[in-house]
């Protein structure tokens, strides 16, 4: 059941955010033999700068969505999980946004060559939400043929799909915009809401504030109820989940709660540990 609503959440987005980039036609078997290794699309890489080589090491492990805290500091965009580590040269660009232009033109219009799905980008704002978006703004239109937007509420899908996250502040302007390279990563307030699909199409929380269960014993029938009729309302609407704050120990524990995640219908397992999750989801029938 969790499985076939999540396909039509992704039926419902369509040529959006989770379809395909618009690449020529080719016979099936001649796609298949020009593809590269399977992308991981449930994995989320949660604070991607920390690891070695930013962006790199997520993508050498099939990542299909990384996550990239900014800091808006003059008229720069800086990556960083605090502001006491900011370093001048680690910006959006020089870790994110050039990388991919060029890995996209290497790969032949798509992140992973012969895969059409975007590769999401979560940008979380960490500075006021308000300036620090419209200064991302800037960056993301310097880059026309790279990124999924939004025009008068119709979506044209591209190799890579930002969704804008952290500091609230950020609706304001990117919903007063007729045109978007960007999207809005929702919270479970948002679930039910008005805002389209088209707006808002990831909802995302804190899994510490919304459950009990950390991965150990029996998970609680209530809990288990819960999470489903999230994402069944989430993938009803169009739009896919994500939880932050999930345990992230390897052991046991975190696999019965990946196990719970997948099977309810959760969209993206966010983790710090690239090789953990991607043995895990290696060891699971493709969806």
């Amino acid at each position: 059941m969790a499985l076939t609503t999540r396909r039509r959440a992704l039926t419902t987005l369509g040529a959006a955010l989770a379809g395909a980039v618009a690449l020529p036609a080719v016979p099936a078997r001649a796609a298949a033999a020009h593809r590269g290794p399977h992308p991981l699309w449930n994995a989320h890489a949660h604070n991607d700068y920390e690891h070695p080589h930013p962006l790199f090491d997520a993508l050498g492990h099939r990542f299909n969505s990384v996550e990239a805290d900014i800091f808006l500091v003059g008229d720069q965009l800086l990556i960083g999980h605090d502001s006491s580590e900011l370093d001048p040269t680690r910006t959006l660009e020089s870790l994110y946004l050039d990388p991919l232009a060029a890995r996209v033109r290497a790969e032949h219009g798509s992140v992973y060559r012969g895969w059409r799905r975007p590769l999401q980008l979560l940008i979380d704002i960490k500075t006021e939400g308000s300036s620090t978006y419209l200064e991302l703004d800037r960056r993301l239109r310097r880059y026309p043929h790279l990124f999924s937007r939004c025009a008068h509420g119709r979506i044209h899908p591209g190799p890579v799909t930002a969704v804008v996250s952290g500091d609230r502040a950020a609706r304001i302007p990117m919903a007063a915009q007729t045109e978007r390279r960007a999207f809005y990563d929702g919270r479970l307030t948002d679930l039910g809401s008005t805002a389209p699909a088209s707006f808002i199409p990831l909802i995302s929380d804190n899994w510490t504030t919304n459950f009990t269960w950390t991965g150990e014993g029996t998970f609680p029938g209530a809990e288990r109820q819960k999470l489903r009729g999230i994402t069944a309302a989430a993938h009803a609407h169009g739009q896919l989940v994500r939880f932050w704050a999930t345990p992230d120990a390897a052991g046991p524990a975190r696999d019965a709660l990946w196990t719970e995640l997948l099977a309810a219908g959760v969209d993206y397992l966010n983790t710090d540990d690239l090789a953990g999750l991607e043995a895990f989801l290696d060891a699971r029938p493709t969806a």
